[in-house]
């Protein structure tokens, strides 16, 4: 079963590209993030045509998740229960047996921003939230942007982003919190190259000098981590013409 990750940052420009990705990789399940678009303008046939199945949220502009399948969905459900949040960054369902549940953790902007404050609270929010699906499921996916690089390995320049969104201890903490939960950090179950990133700023060059932070992430759950054969980082996307600023990010699970 291959899960894959990605922050499509606007599917109305980054469709052909995803459909070209579903038929060159035949993922089982595409988790996308930030559509850009509103649900009711969600591509489907064009998906469907490509031979997938896909459940999706969107809003105009902003945020946005999908999950796309070969397999449908079932039991999917929208958000986080009891939080209260406009913006569309949480979509699971029940995938052959494995609980797949794809985030838009939210960027922060600044530490001195009020969006940093609400994504703070918004990872507090998604604790118990996960606390309860890994309770009710033996196989659970949290896949998605986290906009958080866990540790100084998955950035460039340690340093340079120490104490900047993305980086601070509170966002790492967080992604601990995950973990303290059993989640496991799939790419981190293999040995990997160095610098090896997920996310590059499309200004000064950051892909073509590997400037980058590994921020897109695939947790799994035990069961499902003793299962996974292979992680990695698909660059091939980021190098077209008018890329998604993200690369795919993969997990192989053999059931």
């Amino acid at each position: 079963m291959k899960l894959v990750s990605w922050n499509v940052n606007s599917l109305n420009v980054r469709l052909p590209q995803v459909l070209d990705f579903l038929r060159d990789n035949q993922p089982d399940v595409l988790c996308l993030q930030e559509l850009k678009l509103e649900t009711a303008k969600f591509p489907l046939a064009q998906i469907q045509e490509a031979g997938y199945q896909a459940v999706f949220e969107g809003q105009k502009t902003y945020n946005g998740v999908a999950i796309i399948s070969k397999t449908a969905a079932t039991d999917v459900t929208f958000g986080i229960p009891n939080y209260v949040d406009e913006q569309k960054r949480v979509i699971a369902g029940t995938i052959n047996g494995v609980r797949i549940i794809c985030v838009y953790i939210p960027n922060g902007q600044d530490v001195e921003s009020d969006k940093y404050q609400y994504k703070l609270g918004w990872l507090t929010a998604l604790q118990p939230y996960m606390c309860e699906q890994l309770a009710a499921h033996a196989y659970v996916a949290l896949l998605g942007d986290y906009n958080i690089a866990p540790a100084d390995a998955d950035v460039h320049d340690p340093a340079a982003w120490e104490g900047k969104v993305l980086c601070t201890a509170a966002e790492r903490a967080a992604f601990q919190a995950l973990e303290a939960m059993g989640l496991r950090d799939s790419f981190r179950l293999f040995p990997q190259a160095d610098r090896s990133f997920s996310w590059w700023d499309y200004r000064m060059m950051g892909f073509k000098r590997n400037i980058g932070l590994r921020i897109d992430h695939i947790l799994l759950s035990p069961a499902l981590a003793a299962k996974c054969g292979t992680a990695s980082i698909d660059k091939a996307p980021r190098k077209l013409d008018r890329p998604s600023d993200h690369a795919p990010v993969i997990a192989e699970i053999t059931l």
